[in-house]
Order: structure tokens, then sequence, then C-alpha cells
């Protein structure tokens, strides 16, 4: 009998992230937008690389897992109310979607706190259409995570751009 191949983490992450419609290349233009008014000469390539670098982190991974799969519930109508309700509403006093995201944002320090509050309020490029409710998904997490992700690996680059001044 052969046994079902297990994928690790790090590839199931990436994979839902595909499956619900974000590559990385969304999220480093969201870095872009945060960064490139301190670095004018900054490249996505930069960007994408930190970002790779953030979602390589297994704490990452794990609120990815997390969250797509409970906005995958949701979708589903698979949980009870009210959280079923919470959910597809994006419920804006529920918070525990803010919650997972900062422990993204925490990995990189202070500044990341404040890189997220700002996109989370400007809602740029993917984070836009994520936020809307019209197309039948739930990504009341999805969003969140992109954000911290983003928000992260603006940090990571603030950081590395300071040391090597």
């Amino acid at each position: 009998m052969r046994e079902k191949k297990v994928e690790n983490v790090e590839e199931t992450a990436m994979r839902l992230l595909t499956e619900r419609g974000v590559t990385l290349k969304d999220i480093a233009e969201l870095v872009y937008f945060l960064q490139v008014p301190y670095h004018p000469d900054l490249e996505l390539s930069v960007c994408l690389h930190n970002v790779e670098r953030v979602v390589a982190k297994r704490e990452v991974q794990n609120a990815i897992l997390t969250g797509i799969q409970l906005d995958m519930l949701a979708e589903k109508k698979m949980l009870e109310g009210p959280l079923q309700e919470i959910l597809e509403r994006d419920e804006s006093l529920y918070g525990i979607d803010e919650v997972i995201a900062l422990s993204i944002v925490n990995i990189y320090g202070s500044i990341g706190f404040t890189n997220y509050g700002f996109i989370d309020k400007q809602k740029p490029g993917i984070l836009e259409k994520l936020n809307d409710k019209s197309s039948g998904k739930v990504h009341t997490f999805l969003d969140d995570i992109v954000g911290a992700i983003a928000a992260a690996a603006s940090s990571r680059l603030a950081h590395r751009a300071v040391n090597a001044e």
C-alpha cells in the first residue's frame, strides 16, 4: 500500500495563497507601495526577495494555513453561529483576524505595526480585491495576513537598508 505524500507546511501555505488568488508578487507590490517613498531607487525584485524571506518563516506559514482555512470554512458555511456570520461580514469588532496578522508583524519589530496599520487602512493593490465582498469569497483572515506579510517584509527591508548605510 502506497503512503500518501504529505505536503510540507511551506508548500501548503504557498498553494493556499495561490488558490485564493494571491501571489508573492502581489505582496511585493504592497511592500513597494510602503517603501518607495523612503527608497526612491527601490526595485520590485528587492521587495519580492523580502517577501520570500518573510514567508519562509514557520510562524508566517502557520498563520497562512490557519487564516485561509478559517476563511474557507466560513465560505462553505461550515462554522456555527454567531462565528459564521461574524466571519462572513468581516465584522470590525471581531479582531482575531488582526491578532493573527500581528503575530506576523511582530517578527520584525515595531516599525511593522505602523506599516501594518497604514496599509490596512489604505487597502492598495491586492488588499482592495480581497476586501471586495461582492465576490462571494470570505477573506476575513487573508486580507490581514497579506497586509501583515507586506508590513513585515517592509520592516525587514527598512532594517537592512539602515544597516547598509
